[in-house]
């Protein structure tokens, strides 16, 4: 029954996106798939992030900085030609092993690149091994001086986006060629595969949720609800709070990753801004509008305020808008938005009222 319980949110999200894919179809407004697939891919990001955050108690200011190491490496090894490098020895073992492939340049040049899957890989870990480093040192910290921390791990890897010529410096990284996942699906931007690309992105979120849905109802999971609500008391009763706090840590980080490479499949590049600190932001600000430990609410909460965001709703406010929310919630609703029971919110403000017209009628009294 725990089972079915847990489940039936996650067969009610296929169905819904099977019939938003359907009704785009039929209205021929299949153009909202595009912002229903990059609203899917940055929602894997949240929902990490939501887990990182509401059980594990820890917050990242950086985790922009783990999407744009997917995202840059993955474009970077799929994009420079070693056709010149051949001959050397490891570019030649991983020719030999098929790890290379040979493409055509937007010029009719040949070249000879990292395969898609390899060089998935190679970012994926890279960012993991990256939040394991960093992970160990700056989850000792706790409340801002861990904001600070993570805040500092995003603009280092901002800048280093924007400084660095193999990374394209202020322009980024375009002609990233599509990723076959599997024979005859691939993960490209191309027009006739907007509705292919819709569902692998869904499918990439449905898995996300499946993994994190049954992490929390684990023994890890019930370790970090534990750390979130008081973390001497956890460490006391011999939960190794230390290690569960870095494992959720490098896990978010590796959704983000994966995100990042997918995302940078999809465009075709991507460039320094998906490394910025109001990305990460904008990240946590979802977080938080859904709820810090509801994975659906802020599921949700992503795919809607992302899509508003890549529809232009909000203009060259864009940031601002997320800034403001984030203010808001945390004054008015730290729980999340989906968390305010209006009717309750108003009772209490009539007996408010009510208390306070009591009390000036004793005084006049």
């Amino acid at each position: 029954m725990d089972l079915l319980k847990r489940y039936i949110p996650v067969l009610f999200l296929l169905t819904v996106v099977v019939i938003i894919q359907l009704v785009t179809h039929f209205t021929e407004t299949t153009y909202y798939l595009t912002q229903l697939t990059m609203s899917a891919y940055y929602s894997v990001v949240v929902i990490g992030l939501c887990v990182l955050m509401g059980y594990g108690g820890q917050i990242s200011l950086g985790h922009a900085g783990f999407f744009a190491i997917g995202g840059y490496l993955a474009g970077a090894l799929t994009t420079h030609n070693l056709l010149s490098l051949q001959e050397h020895g490891l570019v030649s073992l991983l020719d030999k092993v098929g790890l290379l492939v040979d493409s055509t340049g937007l010029y009719g040049d040949t070249l000879l690149t990292v395969q898609p899957w390899a060089a998935c890989i190679v970012a994926v870990l890279t960012a993991g091994v990256i939040a394991l480093a960093i992970g160990g040192p700056i989850l000792k910290l706790k409340g801002h001086y861990l904001a600070m921390a993570t805040l500092g791990f995003g603009i280092i890897i901002y800048r280093i986006a924007l400084a660095s010529a193999y990374f394209g410096e202020a322009d980024g990284i375009s002609q990233v060629p599509g990723f076959q996942l599997f024979p005859g699906v691939e993960l490209s931007g191309s027009f006739g595969a907007r509705v292919s690309n819709y569902y692998i992105a869904w499918g990439m979120v449905v898995v996300a949720v499946i993994l994190l849905l049954n992490l929390i109802h684990s023994r890890v999971g019930r370790a970090l609800r534990s750390i979130h609500g008081a973390e001497e008391a956890a460490n006391a009763m011999g939960v190794n709070t230390a290690r569960y706090k870095l494992y959720i840590f490098v896990l978010s980080a590796v959704f983000a990753a994966i995100a990042g490479v997918f995302v940078t499949h999809y465009n075709g590049g991507i460039g320094p801004s998906e490394a910025g600190v109001m990305k990460s932001v904008r990240y946590v600000a979802i977080v938080a509008v859904g709820g810090m430990a509801n994975i659906w609410g802020a599921l949700i909460m992503g795919i809607v305020l992302n899509f508003l965001s890549l529809r232009g709703v909000f203009g060259s406010y864009d940031d601002a808008v997320f800034g403001v929310i984030l203010v808001i919630i945390m004054l008015f609703a730290p729980e999340g938005i989906l968390k305010i029971n209006p009717w309750q919110k108003i009772k209490s403000l009539v007996a408010l009222y009510r208390t306070q017209d009591k009390e000036e009628s004793a005084i006049e009294n």
